[in-house]
């Protein structure tokens, strides 16, 4: 009896182990697919002014099953953990969500971009349509604005200023719960990125590194800034890692034996990277290295070997797939987001060059690949190939170390845009008590940014194996890195070299959120693993296996206490609290039959929208001349009898009740004392600033 039951214990080992990995490989692409599938169904509904909660939940629930229904057939068998590690990664994601929910962030007043996109994301769940209606104000007036922080004037009213995608990933939460359920949402994703990323490490260096890769990424403040607010990184994250896994997924289903259908999971990953424009139109750059892979790929399946690779194969509907889901950025972005576009003009057109450059070198390599294969074949060995990979990776890094000593990254203000950015980094400067010099934007400190965030032993780990992973690849081994490699390698250097946002911390950390990151703890695991087995092969460790397991656990310690220790300082902290209630508050004040005109500059930056969109009220602001905050009164006098001819209320706003005393009593609408996000310019955020915020308000009488 007990033989037998030892017996049927052992049998039941494997299958449950299976069973396990079968989970952990589901639930990493699981949250791409959903989000694929959403945002698939979802910008044509809004093109249409159809963003609306029955079609959404009809089309935009079917494409998400769908594609789950597509990307979950026949799982690969080679993601198999022992369940404790399965259990540990989802405790780890469950704990990063439940942790961020209940210190989430209320930005819903206008200052940065995490409180565009809840106001855009507001607007879409209660209107499901854009441009944004101005209201009537009794006619054109030359001291009428519509415009404000965040939201352009466009023909036919209002455009919001970032691309479609996060707002209507957000849009879901105030369908189920208003704005509490909005706000809601990013620790929700924030939990789905930790098992995303999860995924890939299972994928790539080992089922029983899942938990190892989730707790490094989940901790550190980045991740938990992104995971707090309505930001567009995570989303980002989530698809382009989500499309590793798949296109991974794809690639052990034809090497499979006997081989599954691979196909459809290399186009569902192709799909899953090209939407990520949707998100955040820097999701281009990120993308190039999936377009030159796909073109390989093709290259590889005209290619006459003498053992064809079965990865040939996944060429055609990986590249069907990403063209696809960039044709949905683009239209996107040109469609409800053009006035942004044109702002970045300055680094988006360089970047379409080069994305079309790409293209035709592409294009020609697949057509030309039997002709220069049958060449390549006859050229000498490059011995010295692989160590060159090698070196080159150890060099970049090593400059971008050097480049604070050799280099200070200046911009000189041309634009209003620039000069605003200016005067932000010279109060900065001020606030922390560094000499001012508004043309600085301290890029020459980016990897230093990194060693704030993950670590030195995690960058370090992290260059010594894609050091490692480059010699092999240039020698034809460890193939599934090579995507993978090649998208942390390519985002990484580019943003350190130009992370192109206000340096400011931790706003600046979220540059390195969807790529950088979670590509560096994947690099670290990996480089961790590697250390291990080499150390576990030589006599003192082979000896007595305990210092193997002492030193695997000391390395652990190393990946994940010095980003922890960086976090600390802000993790606990919750910023912007109260502002949901302030602004309920502020809509509860607007008398009924209302059309506000804002008669002060700050207020009107950042309350103009709120109103528009929250309080869903007519709201404009009256142009003020140059060098004051607040508008001429006989503008505001013509703007407030205008009003009352549409037969509606003027009310007046402004931040303080001496701007208003003109044209009647004041009264305080909105005392708003709550927590900001540090400024540090040079130093580990590790704190809170304070944030005062009054709102004033006047009824002009006849």
């Amino acid at each position: 009896m007990n033989t037998s039951g030892h017996a049927r214990g052992r049998t039941r080992l494997p299958s449950q182990r299976k069973a396990a990995g079968r989970l952990l490989a589901a639930v990493s692409v699981v949250p791409a697919l959903a989000l694929s599938g959403w945002l698939i169904a979802g910008l044509p509904l809004l093109l249409l002014g159809w963003f609306l909660p029955l079609p959404m939940a009809l089309l935009g629930g079917a494409a998400a099953l769908l594609l789950c229904a597509y990307g979950l057939r026949r799982l690969p068998e080679a993601v198999t953990p022992p369940r404790w590690a399965t259990v540990a990664t989802f405790a780890v994601a469950l704990g990063s969500g439940v942790f961020n929910g209940f210190l989430h962030g209320e930005q819903l007043i206008v200052r940065r971009d995490p409180s565009t996109y809840a106001q855009y994301a507001v607007w879409l769940a209660r209107h499901g349509s854009l441009p944004i209606p101005v209201g009537d104000f009794g006619g054109p007036d030359p001291a009428l604005r519509f415009d404000s922080m965040g939201f352009y004037a466009v023909d036919g009213g209002i455009g919001p200023q970032f691309m479609a995608g996060p707002p209507m990933i957000h849009a879901i939460g105030h369908w189920l719960g208003g704005v509490p359920g909005l706000l809601l949402v990013p620790p929700v994703l924030g939990a789905l990125a930790v098992l995303t990323v999860a995924g890939t490490a299972a994928r790539l260096a080992g089922a029983r590194w899942a938990p190892l890769a989730a707790l490094v990424f989940a901790v550190g403040l980045p991740i938990l800034y992104t995971s707090r607010t309505t930001f567009s990184e995570i989303p980002s994250l989530i698809l382009l890692f989500g499309g590793m896994n798949l296109l991974l997924d794809a690639r052990a289903r034809l090497r499979a034996a006997p081989p599954g259908p691979g196909l459809p999971s290399a186009a569902l990953a192709g799909l899953s990277f090209g939407l990520a424009l949707l998100v955040r139109i820097d999701g281009l750059r990120d993308v190039l290295p999936v377009l030159v892979f796909a073109g390989a790929l093709v290259a590889l399946r005209r290619t006459p070997l003498a053992r064809p690779l079965p990865e040939g194969r996944l060429g055609a509907p990986l590249l069907t797939g990403l063209l696809v889901g960039g044709v949905w950025g683009f239209t996107g972005g040109y469609a409800l987001a053009r006035p942004y576009l044109e702002y970045l003009s300055g680094s988006l057109v360089p970047l379409l060059a080069i994305c079309a450059v790409v293209v035709v070198l592409t294009v020609a390599g697949a057509a030309l690949a039997p002709r220069i294969a049958g060449r390549t074949r006859r050229l000498p060995g490059a011995g010295w190939l692989p160590n060159a990979a090698a070196a080159l990776v150890v060099l970049v890094m090593a400059g971008f170390v050097v480049r604070p000593w050799a280099q200070t990254v200046r911009r000189d203000a041309v634009t209003p845009e620039d000069m605003l950015t200016a005067d932000f980094i010279e109060k900065t400067q001020i606030a922390n008590g560094l000499v001012p010099d508004k043309s600085r934007l301290y890029y020459e400190h980016s990897l230093d940014w990194v060693f704030w965030y993950v670590g030195l032993p995690a960058v370090v780990l992290a260059t010594v194996a894609a050091a490692v992973l480059a010699r092999r690849l240039t020698k034809g081994r460890e193939f599934g890195w090579l995507l993978p490699l090649a998208v942390i390698g390519w985002t990484t250097v580019t943003t350190l070299w130009r992370p192109a946002i206000t340096p400011d911390h931790p706003f600046a950390s979220r540059r390195l959120v969807p790529i950088v990151i979670p590509g560096l703890v994947l690099l670290a695991v990996w480089g961790l693993r590697w250390l291990s087995r080499r150390l576990a092969r030589t006599g003192w460790f082979a000896a007595r296996p305990g210092r193997s397991r002492a030193a695997l656990a000391a390395g652990a310690l190393l990946l994940a206490v010095p980003p922890a220790i960086t976090s600390i300082g802000t993790a606990f902290s919750p910023v912007n609290r109260g502002e949901a209630a302030a602004v309920a508050g502020l809509c509860r004040a607007i008398p009924a039959n209302a059309s506000v005109l804002v008669a002060e500059r700050v207020t009107g930056d950042r309350l103009t929208q709120v109103l528009r969109g929250q309080c869903g009220v007519p709201t404009a602001r009256v142009v003020y001349p140059p060098r004051s905050d607040v508008p001429r009164r006989a503008d505001v006098l013509r703007l407030v009898e205008a009003v009352r001819r549409t037969g509606r209320r003027p009310v007046l706003l402004a931040a303080e009740p001496e701007q208003l005393m003109a044209y009647g009593p004041a009264t305080r609408v909105m005392s708003l004392h709550t927590r900001q996000d540090e400024r540090s310019l040079v130093d580990p955020p590790n704190g809170t600033w304070s944030l005062n915020i009054d709102v004033w308000m006047t009824v002009p009488t006849d």
